[in-house]
């Protein structure tokens, strides 16, 4: 994908991001995710139906590059299985760590796949995973 295709992807997903919006019904387990070096706060919604995410939600002041990846992530997640999630994050880790990765398995996530070779932009990718990653684990236990 050419560098022109990926900023289009993710200016597509900070202007107009997928399901930001607060959800406040108790059926949504909220999980707060921040990054102590910049604005980026990020609260995310997410709504378990048996071992299925059903929905996911976000609200919060954050760069372009965090938005995006939050918007991204909540398009490939909603309608997996927690243990479906956790592959595609851990595959989302491995790329943005610059380690090898399953780029059919990120659909538009791969538009960060340069992103390891700047530390504190991979901090702004990563963030809204790693939300996501802990509202998982904490419901798996």
């Amino acid at each position: 994908m050419d560098q022109e295709t990926k900023r289009e992807i993710i200016m597509e997903n900070y202007m107009h991001p997928t399901n930001r919006k607060r959800s406040d019904e108790e059926s949504y387990k909220k999980t707060n995710t921040a990054n102590s070096s910049c604005i980026d706060n990020i609260d995310i919604y997410v709504k378990f139906k048996d071992d299925r995410i059903e929905d996911i939600t976000f609200e919060g002041e954050a760069c372009a590059i965090s938005i995006s990846a939050t918007s991204i992530m909540i398009n490939n997640l909603i309608g997996k299985t927690k243990n479906e999630a956790l592959k595609y994050i851990k595959e989302f880790y491995n790329m943005t760590d610059g380690n090898d990765f399953n780029a059919e398995v990120l659909n538009e996530a791969i538009v960060y796949n340069d992103i390891y070779k700047q530390g504190n932009r991979k901090t702004c990718a990563t963030l809204p995973f790693r939300g996501i990653e802990k509202a998982i684990l904490e419901s798996m236990k």
